[in-house]
Formats: C-alpha cells, structure tokens, sequence
C-alpha cells in the first residue's frame, strides 16, 4: 500500500476562553488538518497544532515543509514502513508537529488496513483514561470555581495549574484556593512553562507541598543547568520534563543529567512511534509518565488518549483531555465526551474517527 499524497488543511477554531500561562496564550486553534492518502483508498488523518512560542512552528510553516519537502520524499512509499518514514522525515531537522502528524495518519491506515483501532495496534491496555484538567492563569475565585464546574459537570478531580507569574504569590493563593474549595480529594500538580528561576520554584514548592501537589513541570528553564539540577535534587514531587525533553535523545539527557524524574509525552509533537519509543525509555529508567495536551481540538485529544490507554504506564495517571471543552467547534463527524472523569477511546478501526466536511468548511482558511 503505497503514500500517494499528503493532503494539509489549516483551519481556525476560536476557544471561548484563551488559555494564558507563563510562556504565551492561546486565543485561536490555529491548527493544520494532515490527511495521507494511499493507492488502496484509505485515508489517514491527524491534527498539526503549531506553537511557535515553544517549538518554532506556524501554521504557515506545518503547511509549507509537508508541502514542499516531506509529501515530495514521502509519495510512492510504503505507508506501512513507519522505520522507512522516519529515515526520510529525519533528513529535516525540527519540525514536530509536522511530522508527528504524518506518523499518526499512517498508524490511521494500518489500524484501518486491519480492522483494528490504533490503540489496540499501541498495547491495548484500557479502553479508556482518566481526565485531568488544565486551568491557565486568572483570579483565584475564577480558577477555583472552573475546577468545580469541571468536578461537578464532568466528574473530573484531577487539575494542572498553571504557575510561574511573578510574585510567586499570586500562583500560590490559587493553589490555596482551589484546595479549599476542592478539599483534599482532588489531586493539584503544577506547571511553571520556565517562569521562574531555580531560587524562586524552591520556595514555591516548600509552601505547595503542604498543598500536597503531586508533580511540578518545568518551573524553571532547562539551560539553567546547575539551578536546575539543585532544584531537581530537592523536590519533593516527581519533576516533568515537557518542552525541555522533545524527543528521545533529550528525554535520555534529562533524566540521566538530573535535570528531570518525569516526562511528559506528548503526541502532537512525537507522534505514535516515537512516544512509544519515549514511554519505553521512561520505564526503563524508573521515571513516570503523564500525557500532556498541546491545548488540542477534539482530534489531537483522540490521539492522545489512543495512545495514552495503551500502555499500563502511561494510563496510570490521569492524562491532559479536556481543553477541547474551551473551543467553540470542532471537526469530528461524532464528538467525544467526558463522562464520570474519564475518557474512552472511540470504537472503531484506525483511529475510530471521521472528520466531518460540514464543519472543516467552516473552519478551513485556505478557501
């Protein structure tokens, strides 16, 4: 079965609310719909989410390197030689979302080729995960009272709080906050994006761990390497690596280095073949996982939960699902749903998903 074209389509969805954290905002889904396509007739699809504040990505950037460089190397290959694909890829330096997106419509086809869904090709451990829910910058009222209309609508108890603003303060007040309106039920880990130096995270964690956090990502940069290390050394909660560990090599470099004691896996930006590869890494060496959310639409959530309940680890914690609910459409023939705080991978082969013509129409920017 050979890779005939490799169709791009940007689109525009607002969110209803933007989601504001330490290293940008986001106001727009600006994303780029990827279809492959094969001589078989069976189509591939994933979703590109460009963030040029953390990867160097555009829209406009997804949709010219498919364009002009890999759809041209790529056409005439097996879809099924995934190794073939990534050799090819490879040539090109950068570029995650792109070719993450190209690895995930052709674990689309194979599932489709076999009647098999995606997740059951991965591993096929659960069916379904637990949702954790993201909530960016605000008041600390206004934070707290999302958490409980995401606990008391959608069953949701486990929430990423974005910190890193400066003073440290008004980041500590809404973790205060959301504890006492959530109570010592719901789970709290925290995100910093690089907002604050090694010196202030250390303070900062010294007062959340009476909140009983459970993980802190990236509170400060990852080039500070020795304030990093020392700040590693001393937290008390398992400490992510995001957009400091993007792809295998570095995944290794941060746990090994001290700079990291947990990764967070992204599909947006390793697809399914190198996640895997990541989550492989991460057992080995005795670090957790959780699934994070590259502030995806309905599609790169579907993803991302294919992949995350695969695997017996990186289902274990509740994964990042739910920022689809702050966008005002989506592209899915049938949209998926939270319910009782969790999410289920849709039925079906491939990907078990079909993208609704109707609405890509609306939404698409290249017409």
């Amino acid at each position: 079965m050979k890779i005939t074209a490799i169709e791009t389509v940007p689109y525009a969805i607002p969110y209803t609310k933007p989601l504001r954290f330490a290293s940008g905002e986001v106001h727009t889904a600006e994303h780029v719909l990827v279809r492959v396509h094969t001589d078989e007739g069976l189509t591939g699809v994933a979703d590109a989410p460009p963030r040029p504040f953390t990867y160097g990505e555009t829209q406009a950037s997804v949709t010219g390197v498919i364009e002009k460089i890999f759809a041209p190397q790529l056409t005439g290959t097996d879809a099924l030689a995934r190794e073939q694909v990534h050799a090819l890829l490879h040539r090109t330096v950068g570029n995650p979302a792109a070719k993450s997106a190209i690895d995930m419509a052709l674990w689309d086809i194979a599932g489709q080729a076999l009647g098999l869904n995606v997740s059951t090709l991965l591993g096929g451990w659960s069916d379904r995960m637990r949702v954790a829910h993201m909530l960016g910058f605000d008041a600390p009222e206004r934070m707290a009272a999302e958490a409980e209309r995401m606990r008391d609508t959608y069953g949701i108890t486990v929430f990423k709080v974005k910190v890193g603003r400066r003073p440290a303060r008004l980041d500590l007040d809404v973790c205060r906050a959301l504890r006492e309106v959530l109570g010592a039920e719901a789970e709290l880990y925290v995100d910093g994006n690089r907002g604050w130096t090694a010196s202030e995270s250390a303070a900062a964690l010294r007062e959340l761990a009476g909140l009983g956090i459970t993980l802190a990502e990236e509170l400060c940069p990852a080039d500070d390497v020795l304030g990093r290390r020392w700040l590693v050394r001393q937290s008390p909660v398992p400490f992510v690596a995001d957009e400091s560990a993007t792809t295998p090599a570095e995944v290794t470099r941060s746990l090994l280095d001290g700079a990291a004691t947990a990764i967070s896996i992204k599909t947006a930006r390793t697809g399914f073949t190198h996640s895997q590869r990541v989550l492989f890494q991460c057992e080995g060496l005795g670090a957790e996982v959780v699934m994070g959310n590259q502030i995806d639409g309905q599609l790169g959530t579907v993803c991302t939960v294919v992949f995350g309940a695969a695997h017996a680890s990186s289902s274990r914690r509740a994964g990042e699902l739910s920022n689809f609910l702050d966008m005002s459409g989506d592209l899915l023939t049938e949209p998926i749903a939270i319910t009782d705080g969790t999410l289920a991978v849709p039925d079906g082969p491939g990907l078990g998903v079909a993208i609704d013509p109707e609405k890509l129409g609306r939404y698409r920017q290249d017409r």
